[in-house]
């Protein structure tokens, strides 16, 4: 089938960079993005690129260029659902929060109205294509709530994962590794990837473009999340040896990853991984072995998220320490909130729940991020439900500018690898701070060696502090 009209049913991180580059590379195409949320369909159309919902370098350029040529944004999930061939899944599947699976299966109840809708309001044969992270046999069950519909239309149901960096999406998107479409092995089946691969061939050689059962396909991108965040929770265990002896985490990440079998890639020693795929992917990892009986197999994916709990802990706690055992009314500057540089996105960032044990020391938080505004700072420590919403902004402060944030604290922690920070007069904030002056590298970004010269005490993640190795000496 010759693809003239798609819908994707959801304007988040996935869907709105995606079909941005879809209408981009496919100009006769029609790409029609939906969402019931009116103020993010609202940001996505302001003339004003500044305000668009989703942060990504050079996403701006690519909706300005499609905007109203071929790349649309709407609230009418009707209309857009009925005229399309191809309708995108690219809703929110949080790990559930109630009932069977709590804590580790994902919520598919967005993904069954979206199919439920689909049914009801499709006149003609559609392919429905996964592209939110989902659990294995989703597609089984998005197929049979659309074959029983009863309006004898026919659905294929295609899982295409994606696999985005946030901070390099569009990068991403336009040169990726690989595309994995997963379908039916019956001729139908095969035709509707096919209609998938020619949309992909536009812009991506046809060799990096894997088709697969649906099955490989869904559990793929569940399990290479987990080898990715399994590295990162490898590394940080023997960042805390490191900070035990006289080795220097980088030090040794350097010189395994010149290994040519383990490569240096998420070897990158930090207070802990989050985003919005790593810890919920891993989740669903667990559930799924856990409900064919592999417990041995399931606890050893779920020690990869212990470890980067641990992480989270330690590092709050190391601040505590440092700062003589209280912060009880004490200042301390978060430099980053969003769980990676280049991205808006705060979704199991490291910084709330390092926040979060702060504040249950009562510490006074002072936060900047360039780009994650202050009502999502707040947003993200209530849905913790640790305290008050008014109890969270009586302790926490966010600020637009980093100097002022930092001016009279204790102690700043660097929670996000904004290649800003690196730049700022350093010397300006440690004269503006308490004395001793203190930070704590979270992601090992700053010149350690330079802001002692200043005289600040660092302690950086999988070092020992500068203090006791002059002990040790």
């Amino acid at each position: 089938m010759q693809i003239t009209n798609i819908c994707c049913i959801g304007a988040g991180y996935v869907g709105g960079p995606t079909m941005a580059i879809i209408a981009k590379q496919c100009p006769e195409i029609k790409v029609t993005v939906v969402d019931l949320n009116e103020a993010r369909i609202a940001a996505w159309n302001d003339q004003d690129m500044d305000n668009m919902p989703v942060y990504e370098p050079g996403l701006s350029d690519v909706v300005a260029q499609a905007r109203g040529r071929n790349l649309f944004f709407s609230t009418d999930v009707d209309k857009a659902i009925d005229e399309a061939q191809m309708i995108f899944i690219s809703v929110n599947t949080p790990t559930k929060t109630y009932g069977s699976g709590k804590g580790m299966g994902a919520d598919l109840k967005w993904i069954e109205l979206c199919a439920r809708q689909i049914a009801r309001v499709s006149k003609s044969n559609k392919i429905i294509v996964e592209k939110s992270t989902l659990p294995v046999r989703t597609a089984e069950a998005i197929k049979d709530i659309l074959q029983y519909a009863g309006n004898d239309i026919e659905f294929q149901v295609l899982s295409n994962p994606e696999f985005l960096a946030e901070g390099t999406a569009v990068e991403d998107l336009l040169n990726p590794d690989r595309v994995l479409i997963g379908g039916d092995s019956s001729p139908e089946g095969k035709r509707a990837i096919e209609s998938l691969v020619e949309i992909y061939n536009n812009w991506i050689p046809r060799e990096r473009i894997l088709t697969t059962n649906v099955w490989s396909s869904e559990l793929s991108k569940l399990v290479a999340n987990a080898f990715l965040a399994q590295r990162i929770s490898s590394i940080n265990a023997i960042s805390e040896l490191c900070e035990k002896t006289e080795a220097d985490v980088n030090e040794v990440a350097r010189a395994i990853g010149m290994d040519s079998r383990i490569g240096p890639k998420f070897l990158k020693a930090s207070v802990g991984f989050g985003g919005s795929c790593f810890q919920k992917d891993i989740l669903n990892l667990v559930y799924i072995s856990r409900s064919f009986g592999l417990t041995e197999v399931a606890d050893y994916w779920e020690q990869v998220i212990i470890m980067n709990d641990h992480q989270k802990k330690r590092f709050a706690l190391n601040i505590v320490r440092k700062l003589y055992n209280t912060v009880s009314g004490k200042k301390i500057a978060f430099l980053g909130w969003a769980f990676k540089k280049d991205t808006n996105d705060t979704r199991e960032s490291a910084a709330i729940y390092v926040a979060d044990y702060l504040l249950n020391e009562q510490a006074e938080l002072r936060v900047y991020d360039p780009k994650v505004v202050e009502r999502q700072v707040y947003a993200d420590l209530d849905y913790l439900g640790s305290r008050t919403a008014e109890q969270n902004r009586a302790s926490i402060g966010v600020g637009a500018d980093p100097y002022e944030v930092c001016k009279g604290a204790h102690a700043i922690a660097v929670l996000t690898e904004w290649d800003e920070f690196k730049d700022y007069d350093w010397e300006r904030i440690y004269d503006g701070m308490l004395k001793p002056a203190k930070i704590f590298d979270g992601r090992n970004l700053l010149d350690a060696d330079k802001l002692r010269s200043i005289g600040f005490i660092v302690q950086s993640i999988g070092t020992k502090s500068l203090k006791k190795q002059l002990v040790a000496v």
